[in-house]
């Protein structure tokens, strides 16, 4: 079983997470209605800055957005539909069998996952859904891209929490105890400039731990080079990410097998 302990990799930047962090196709919440029979509930677990909360709160009538993070959820996105709350996702304090939909969005692999999925089961609707969506790593439009994956694998590579093989897997490693629905191929795209990407690279986890461990950043380390790889840094680029879903019919009641 995985640690009790809530590790925080990310309250420290939560601003610039709101800022700089990519957001989900729309397209992905129109399919993920789409399973769904009822629209009255949705949660969004291990929100962050609340981004897949507001483009939720477009198909249903309420969500509930939470994450252990208090500084994530003081720099959350408001929307008069979205109710934020600090709690840990295996212990949400939702009613029993309450949510249409439950969406994970790039933390699942942070959870303990028999006790996760064991409140998935307790809180949600017959026939209701779970949505688990990771995105791995960015590729960026031009030479800049062979810059951006050299520091991801060689320059911070070392430092990534152990967790962060579940999102370079595609999340196909991850234990998933429900039956599968097969998902359609669904992508983020954005178009941003140089200091945008920058802001972005300096939300990683494993930013933080060098700069921790080696009291530098290390981007510091690749700056000059990813500029001159991008050129004029006010150029705006083509940056993006395929998305990894798993998708699967929850409803209470049905049996959960821990460790599946």
């Amino acid at each position: 079983m995985k640690s009790t302990t809530f590790k925080d990799h990310f309250s420290g930047r939560a601003a610039a997470y709101t800022r700089y962090r990519p957001t989900y196709p729309a397209e992905l919440f129109a399919w993920l209605a789409s399973l769904t029979a009822g629209h009255d509930l949705a949660w969004d677990c291990g929100c962050g800055n609340g981004q897949a909360a507001v483009a939720l709160a477009e198909r249903y009538a309420r969500v509930v957005a939470t994450d252990p993070s208090r500084e994530q959820i003081a720099n959350a996105i408001p929307h008069e539909r979205v109710d934020y709350a600090v709690a840990p996702a295996e212990e949400s304090g939702l009613a029993p069998a309450s949510i249409d939909l439950i969406v994970v969005a790039q933390a699942l692999h942070w959870f303990e996952f028999d006790r996760f999925y064991a409140e998935a089961e307790r809180v949600t609707r017959p026939g209701g859904v779970l949505a688990a969506i990771s995105y791995g790593e960015v590729r960026v439009e031009g030479a800049a891209d062979a810059v951006v994956s050299r520091f991801y694998h060689e320059v911070i590579g070392p430092y990534w929490p152990p967790e962060r093989r579940y999102v370079d897997e595609g999340y196909a490693t991850v234990p998933f105890p429900f039956p599968e629905i097969a998902p359609p191929s669904f992508a983020m795209e954005v178009t941003w400039d140089l200091e945008h990407l920058v802001g972005y690279l300096g939300t990683w986890s494993a930013v933080k731990e060098y700069e921790r461990q080696a009291g530098v950043n290390p981007l510091e380390l690749v700056g000059p080079e990813l500029a001159a790889a991008w050129d004029d840094p006010a150029t705006p680029r083509t940056v993006w990410w395929p998305l990894a879903l798993r998708v699967g019919r929850v409803g209470a009641g049905q049996e959960v097998t821990p460790g599946r």
